[in-house]
């Protein structure tokens, strides 16, 4: 099963692409948990292994943009 995933995109009066963080990190943690549900409902193309593995990675990924957001808003340096 195939699912498209969209993410609002904005783009500024220089031609910038602005996507906000939160969008992406819940996208990380979307397509992770995405892929553990394919193991789980027995996906035999997936190694269970490798998938959890890329699953933690993504998870720390949308961890660390989280906490440069939370940072910046607070303006730590």
């Amino acid at each position: 099963m195939n699912r498209e995933v969209t993410l609002p995109l904005i783009v500024d009066d220089r031609g910038t692409l602005q996507v906000a963080a939160a969008d992406v990190s819940k996208l990380l943690r979307t397509v992770g948990a995405r892929w553990l549900h394919l193991v789980d409902a027995g996906e035999e193309r997936l190694d269970e292994d490798t998938v959890a593995a890329l699953t933690i990675e993504l998870a720390k990924l949308a961890d660390r943009i989280d906490v440069a957001c939370i940072a910046h808003s607070s303006g730590a340096p």
